[in-house]
């Protein structure tokens, strides 16, 4: 049924013979078409048409960069994931993954009731087993496979003429009592397999072979057979879609300034992120040109771990007191403007405190 509500209206425009509208007195009336809402493909179909002489992947940086310039072809949004797809084949396994140093794992002695309680605390869902070190890995064990563990065990078994008689509440269908918490990983065989790869593997290899092979984390293996690191699929796809928070990610404070103007940041923190947050006063120099983080530059100076207490002067006018280390890394520093600093020691040699006999 079509709608023929505005045929008697006098103030509704007329179709002429051709369509076109004419208002009251005869004028005809031209209608502007409404925009069309053009999606992120139909924006970049006309460039898979790769011109003469060029490559799509120019045609797309090209396109980029006359967007970038006033079109707004693209969102700030739709732009950034599109740099973010072309710079992901030069990224390397190396580039996205997580150091070893912050890998969390777990020993293939490790009992049921201690790894329930590793993952309630680590919010993964996955993390990789080992034996005795992180040299020695033998496979992953996903939270899934523990809770099915759990469930199977503690499942009561109830004769079917019961079981039709009366219908038992959900409680009464699991005694958590038959689960033994002092098992071992080992034990329960809870493992699954896991990727080991080089650093050097291109990252969108690695997510291929992950989709391929449906595993979500690959260990980072080193030319002498050590663990470098730990990548999740997660990680590459936040390479182009930027991160992904769950309801277990906390919002981690990297750097905290307190009233006196004395800053206290986490060692991972990015030294771009600190200098913006410090001001143009904090100028890392040439120490900074290799390293990206604050624990980074703090053991590019001194070509070791320093250790907790120590005193350095990784940026004119500033000094860095590691308020806390262990062995394999630096987590805390407190960077102290040096008009805030206290008098410094006779000893003080390439920015480093030595202990001096008044500490001993």
């Amino acid at each position: 049924m079509s709608d023929t509500s505005h045929q008697n209206d006098p103030a509704a425009p007329a179709k002429g013979m051709n369509g076109q509208e004419s208002d009251a007195e005869g004028q005809s009336i031209t209608r502007a078409p409404a925009p069309e809402k053009r999606s992120l493909l139909s924006t970049i179909f006309p460039f898979l048409r790769a011109r003469p002489g060029t490559s799509l992947r120019e045609d797309l940086d090209a396109a980029l960069a006359e967007d970038h310039h006033g079109d707004t072809a693209f969102s700030p949004e739709e732009r950034a994931m599109l740099h973010n797809i072309l710079r992901l084949r030069e990224l390397r396994v190396e580039d996205v993954m997580i150091p070893r140093a912050d890998i969390e794992a777990v020993e293939i002695g490790t009992s049921l009731g201690d790894l329930l309680e590793i993952f309630e605390k680590s919010g993964h869902s996955r993390m990789p087993v080992f034996a005795e070190t992180l040299d020695d890995p033998r496979g992953m064990v996903h939270i899934r496979d523990v809770v099915n563990h759990i469930t199977k065990i503690s499942k009561v078994k109830v004769q079917r003429k019961t079981a039709r008689a009366t219908k038992l509440p959900t409680a009464a269908k699991f005694d958590l009592t038959n689960i033994d918490l002092t098992k071992t990983i080992s034990d329960l065989n809870l493992m699954r397999t896991i990727l080991f790869v080089p650093p050097s593997m291109l990252a969108s290899d690695l997510m291929g072979r992950m989709q391929a092979q449906r595993i979500q984390i690959a260990l980072v293996i080193d030319e002498y057979g050590g663990t470098d690191g730990l990548v999740s699929l997660e990680d590459i796809v936040e390479m182009v879609v930027g991160d992904i928070e769950d309801e277990h990610d906390d919002d981690e404070v990297m750097i905290v300034e307190d009233p006196e103007g004395i800053f206290t940041t986490d060692a991972r923190a990015d030294l771009d992120e600190v200098s913006e947050k410090i001001g143009a006063g904090f100028v890392v120099g040439e120490h900074g040109e290799d390293v990206d983080t604050v624990g980074g530059l703090i053991f590019s100076i001194l070509g070791r771990i320093p250790v907790r207490g120590e005193m350095v002067q990784a940026v004119p006018g500033y000094e860095f007191h590691v308020l806390e280390a262990d062995p394999r890394r630096i987590r805390r520093v407190r960077i102290v403007p040096l008009r805030h600093a206290e008098r410094k020691p006779r000893n003080q040699r390439q920015g480093v405190v030595e202990p001096s006999a008044d500490d001993e």
